[in-house]
């Protein structure tokens, strides 16, 4: 991978150009999962910006036990809990909407589909329990490994798995309840 060479630095690393190429590779991912943990786009720039610090503080500190993107994610998810679990959070919660992104369509009907089947998708994931969303989000969205996973979480890869399955059926019988009250088909 391209940041394999952190493994062996001890020192004398350019620690800003790093950081800088760090940012442009993962940044984004960083950013989602941040958003995804707290659910609030503000906080996930908080966090986001938390985490870098933390990155530019600790380079030396990487020893390449999992992928630069692992350990980020891993940086991303206790910096958020620890913002969540903070007092004034537990005081003001502050809601905000999700807009979600979409790709061109060859029509405005279909992009409109597509957008309304994205943010119900959304709206369904997002009121699982953290503990299935983020498994689902680095699983589906990141491509994380079960033991990944497993090490990140710190938890069995049998306790990721069961997550992942729950999360799974969880998404599947809302999706499945909604289009029953619609009276639409299922989405498969």
């Amino acid at each position: 991978m391209q940041f394999d060479y952190l493994k062996h630095v001890t020192d004398g690393l350019d620690r800003h150009a790093v950081l800088d190429e760090l940012m442009a590779a993962y940044g984004k991912d960083v950013w989602h999962f941040a958003f995804f943990i707290t659910h609030s786009k503000e906080t996930a720039d908080d966090v986001t910006q938390d985490v870098f610090v933390k990155v530019f503080q600790q380079l030396y500190e990487f020893r390449g036990q999992s992928s630069i993107k692992t350990w980020l994610l891993a940086i991303t998810r206790n910096t958020a809990r620890d913002v969540l679990r903070s007092a004034w959070v537990r005081r003001v919660v502050l809601f905000d909407t999700i807009r979600s992104r979409t790709g061109t369509s060859p029509s405005a009907e279909r992009e409109s589909m597509d957008k309304l089947m994205t943010e119900e998708l959304w709206a369904i994931v997002l009121k699982l329990p953290r503990k299935l969303r983020e498994v689902l989000l680095l699983n589906s969205h990141y491509g994380l490994s079960m033991q990944e996973m497993a090490d990140m979480l710190q938890v069995s890869a049998g306790t990721v798995k069961s997550r992942l399955h729950r999360a799974r059926a969880a998404v599947n019988r809302k999706l499945a309840q909604e289009a029953s009250w619609t009276g639409e088909e299922e989405w498969t």
